[in-house]
């Protein structure tokens, strides 16, 4: 009797292993590469699972509507249940589930989507959103998993199945009990490694943080039960804790409810609480598109730059949905760099790769990159027209970005970033845009001015602007390393030409011109032959009204490019044709004329010193402090 029931016992394991059936394809290899090589993070297998029970609830309602089957939205929902000491995770649904056959198709077949069948089938696509099209989402389960058991019942059917399987080895299918249509996922987790904590995903704050972070959105509620403390019944001072069942998701999203249903201090609070900004932003923007390329989009400003956003570490990006699900946190295909400051996200149905982490490079993400550059250039350029405190605010933070973008790729974007910009004028002493500037030009002056400096103060002292101020003309103030080199690929705006006051030729028609006569040209000559290759010319100066001396240069390489240039890493040498400027109605120049024929070695020491002093002036380096400093001393000593 024994040995009977030994062999009967034997025979039903035989059975049992030889029901186990084959994966429809290459399962070992391909099993293997769905769970080790397509999905980066593991934590993606409770987004993946979550969606495809949305999915499932989905086909249902549709079904519904379609059959007048009496469902609502409220009767369905997905559930969650962790058991740390089993160390299982059950994801169950209440949707159409699936027959013996379907779950065999379905699961069986690695890339076969029912989801993709059932979009296919549907006769009016609009009506409903499946994102579960590849049929890979359900074997993520297995990268945290020794096991895992699909137990489901077909709406309308009054038979449930169980699909079991330890992964790539096969899976068996087998009549089961279940009280109700729907579908549930049992995953028992791998045991932890030294490389691996699989218990963290047994933990509610992570289950909380997971679905918080992918399936936020899924408009279905995502219920948990959660531990909760209250005071012990008959004794206040004493707590204990309870169960309680909670929806951990917020259902729908922001950007989904109507703009005129959302306040100001709700986009700023979504804003800080996405973005962990403890500031409001300078301006937010919502987009409803509807059309041949529907989307929706929330654009973001911040107040302030992130500590590391004009380094190598920053990413830009967007946040892309699908259907509400998070695909990626940051899509760095949706902004331009010039306009990598933005925060927000975007949510569309979008082709996706086979693990749904990242998009395929389709037209419409194209398109609807686009589109966000457009709207975010309008934006801009409203809050320049109709908020400039704000944009003032905003172009000190990110205006660094805007030039860069004017400077990229030789000017490709010029056109549309050209009136975004603002630097300080001297005349007005605030901040204005090209177009302001040539909108208040002077009769008869040809070009757009502009001075390089450390600072707007520093540039109103500067000795090459005397003239241009003395004509009543403004000028530009620009601070920054990139400034120039932008203004150089602009080149004109409004058929205006920029024109440096650092520039050999100021285009000053009325400017008197200090005329050199054949001594002055053999004091300049000499003055030349002292400093030797320093400088590429000695002349009398058109530019300096009170300052002795000053420089300027001729030539695309301006003085300060060249200073840009030589403080990058293993740059040195780089040198713009200078030209050293003096002032014929200066004393120090009528000094020099005395000593010319008397004292020819006086003179080299003075034109050393205005050199020197030249060099200052434009915040260069002295080639040798000491041998100034004695020039000098030595001069005074006369």
């Amino acid at each position: 009797m024994f040995w009977h029931s030994q062999v009967k016992s034997a025979r039903k394991t035989i059975s049992e292993v030889v029901s186990v059936r084959k994966f429809k394809t290459e399962s070992q290899r391909v099993l293997d590469l769905m769970i080790n090589s397509i999905y980066t993070h593991k934590e993606i297998f409770l987004r993946e699972l979550l969606s495809n029970a949305s999915d499932a609830i989905d086909k249902l309602y549709y079904k519904s509507l379609k059959e007048n089957l009496g469902f609502s939205k409220e009767d369905f929902g997905i559930r969650i249940e962790v058991d740390e000491n089993a160390r299982t995770i059950k994801i169950s649904d209440n949707g159409i589930g699936m027959t013996e056959k379907e779950l065999d198709e379905n699961l069986g077949v690695i890339a076969r989507s029912g989801s993709l069948d059932f979009k296919k089938a549907v006769e009016d696509k609009e009506e409903i959103n499946i994102i579960g099209q590849f049929g890979v989402g359900f074997y993520s389960s297995f990268m945290v998993s020794d096991r895992v058991e699909v137990l489901s019942r077909a709406y309308g059917s009054d038979e449930a199945y169980l699909w079991e399987s330890s992964g790539a080895a096969g899976y068996d299918i087998k009549k089961a009990e279940k009280d109700s249509h729907g579908t549930e996922i049992t995953m028992y987790l791998k045991k932890d490694t030294e490389d691996e904590n699989y218990s963290e995903f047994l933990q509610e704050y992570r289950i909380r943080q997971l679905v918080k972070k992918y399936s936020d959105y899924i408009r279905y509620p995502i219920k948990m039960e959660v531990e909760r403390t209250r005071p012990a019944e008959g004794d206040d001072k004493k707590t204990e804790k309870y169960k309680e069942l909670e929806t951990l998701n917020s259902l729908t999203p922001i950007w989904r409810k109507r703009k005129a249903d959302i306040t100001a201090e709700e986009y700023n609070e979504f804003y800080k609480n996405t973005f962990y900004d403890y500031q409001d932003p300078l301006k937010a923007t919502h987009i409803a598109a509807e059309g041949s390329l529907e989307y929706k989009a929330l654009l973001y400003i911040p107040a302030r730059a992130p500590y590391d956003y004009y380094s190598k570490n920053y990413e830009k990006g967007l946040r892309l949905y699908s259907d509400g699900i998070l695909i990626m946190e940051k899509c760095a295909d949706l902004l331009p760099d010039y306009f990598g400051f933005v925060k927000g996200l975007v949510d569309s149905e979008l082709s996706l790769n086979i693990s749904r982490e990242t998009v395929q490079h389709d037209r419409r993400l194209k398109l609807i990159a686009s589109n966000i550059e457009k709207k975010i250039r309008a934006e801009l350029a409203d809050m320049l027209e109709n908020d400039r405190g704000n944009y003032e605010k905003f172009f000190k933070e990110f205006g660094l970005q805007i030039k860069y973008g004017l400077y990229e790729n030789w000017g490709a974007n010029k056109e549309n970033l050209k009136d975004l910009v603002i630097f300080h004028s001297v005349n007005k002493e605030k901040m204005v845009t090209f177009k302001e500037y040539v909108a208040d030009m002077k009769e008869g002056q040809k070009y757009i001015y502009y001075a390089v400096g450390k600072s707007a103060d520093a540039i109103k002292v500067m000795p090459q602007a005397e003239k241009v101020k003395e004509a009543g003309y403004d000028i530009l103030c620009l601070t920054d390393e990139v400034d120039e080199f932008a203004i150089k690929v602009l080149g004109e705006y409004d058929k205006k030409e920029f024109r440096s006051v650092s520039a050999g030729d100021l285009g000053l028609d009325n400017a008197q011109k200090s005329e050199a006569s054949d001594k002055d040209k053999e004091i300049l000559k000499f003055i030349k032959e002292s400093l030797g290759d320093k400088i590429k010319e000695a002349r009398l100066s058109s530019h300096l009204k009170t300052h002795p001396v000053c420089l300027t240069a001729e030539g695309e390489l301006s003085i300060g490019m060249e200073k840009v240039f030589n403080n990058l890493p293993g740059a040195k040498g780089i040198s713009a044709e200078k030209i050293l400027e003096i002032n014929a109605s200066h004393p120090v120049y009528a000094k020099i004329a005395s000593l010319f024929d008397s004292d020819k070695d006086a003179v080299k020491d003075y034109a050393q010193i205005l050199y020197s002093q030249a060099l200052l002036i434009e915040g260069l380096p002295l080639e040798n402090p000491t041998e100034y400093s004695l020039l000098v001393c030595r001069r005074l000593a006369d």
